[in-house]
């Protein structure tokens, strides 16, 4: 449009920002970037391994979680090899897919949440070797408990591998991180400092597994991928949980505003787990689209779904109030233009 938004509410950003501690360790790290990035990523996977329990054998750090699904797809799909995941889930991770050769089996969401049942069901059915999960979902931000998740794994098919990408979990209800031994060979974890972080422009994401797993990563991963600035900041950022604690309150406040927004204008906040919400607009992905359009007319940066009947709905991150304040006074009037459109 050859001019900024006015509220960026579309990317999932986390607009309250990183921990200023993340901050000033990073600019105190500007003069010395002369030197590489740790190719170990040594003290942020200490850290991460003792706050967890486990052995740094079992975490790996990569560029971001997209970063990190594409090594795992470049270590594990060959040409022919079968993948599922659900219609209309995240797409990075099919992108990495199909980039390696590997053929794509999708299954429908059950109500507005990813199917782990039926997921697992059309792995066994065609001999799957990975199988993608993300909870909480995006994008309709709704979740399982973890519980649920370890009791469906009894049906994944020997040999297959669960990704569970938990971008979002922090923002989650307890009990929605999965709870199993790490060493057990049919799930990866995801996880990311992008979000609850504030750290998005940083890419920095981790992957927790069975340590032969992980240590097949630098086989194939690229050892000075991380830059020192990045790391240095996510162990900063780790060591602050208070501001942690504070961004998941700012979320959970947005996320309420959003949902009486919406009500405000006889929409449907769908429940959500993570920093955004899916706003029901009522009818079809048409008309979602037109109301998308209005709001980013107005300087009002959202997206929305890509797959029927999901893309009935818009999606909204939880913004500042000032951003928040301007979706509610732009959406009456994307409502209304939208309204006004020909069938």
């Amino acid at each position: 449009m050859g001019r900024p938004f006015l509220a960026r509410l579309g990317a999932n950003e986390n607009v309250f920002g990183p921990s200023p501690k993340a901050v000033e360790a990073i600019r105190s790290a500007a003069a010395d970037l002369w030197m590489y990035g740790d190719p170990e990523s040594h003290d942020l996977r200490g850290a991460l391994a003792a706050g967890r329990g486990i052995g740094v054998e079992n975490i790996v750090v990569g560029e971001g979680i997209d970063g990190l699904l594409g090594y795992l797809a470049r270590m594990l799909v060959e040409v022919g090899d079968t993948v599922v995941t659900s219609d209309g889930a995240y797409p990075t991770f099919n992108y990495h897919v199909a980039g390696f050769g590997g053929v794509l089996h999708k299954v429908a969401y059950k109500g507005d949440n990813e199917d782990p049942d039926a997921l697992f069901a059309k792995a066994a059915e065609v001999g799957a070797k990975i199988v993608y999960l993300a909870n909480p979902d995006n994008p309709m931000g709704s979740w399982h408990k973890g519980a649920d998740i370890v009791k469906a794994m009894d049906k994944l098919p020997a040999g297959c591998l669960l990704v569970l990408d938990e971008a979002y979990v922090e923002f989650a209800p307890e009990g929605t991180a999965v709870e199993l031994d790490i060493e057990d060979p049919r799930l990866i974890r995801m996880r990311t400092f992008s979000k609850a972080y504030g750290l998005a422009g940083a890419r920095v994401g981790y992957a927790l597994g069975a340590a032969d797993l992980i240590t097949s990563f630098n086989k194939i991963r690229n050892h000075f991928g991380m830059n020192r600035s990045a790391q240095i900041g996510a162990l900063a950022a780790l060591n602050d949980p208070d501001w942690l604690a504070q961004t998941c309150a700012n979320v959970a406040a947005g996320r309420t505003e959003i949902a009486r927004i919406a009500a405000q204008n006889g929409l449907v906040a769908l429940s959500s787990a993570t920093n955004f919400v899916a706003v029901d607009c009522g009818a079809d992905g048409a008309f979602a689209k037109a109301v998308l359009d209005g709001l980013v007319t107005r300087g009002v940066f959202v997206r929305m779904p890509f797959v029927a009947p999901q893309n009935r709905c818009i999606r909204v991150s939880a913004g500042r109030p000032e951003d928040l304040k301007r979706f509610a006074a732009a959406l009456p009037e994307a409502l209304t233009e939208a309204r006004s459109q020909p069938a």
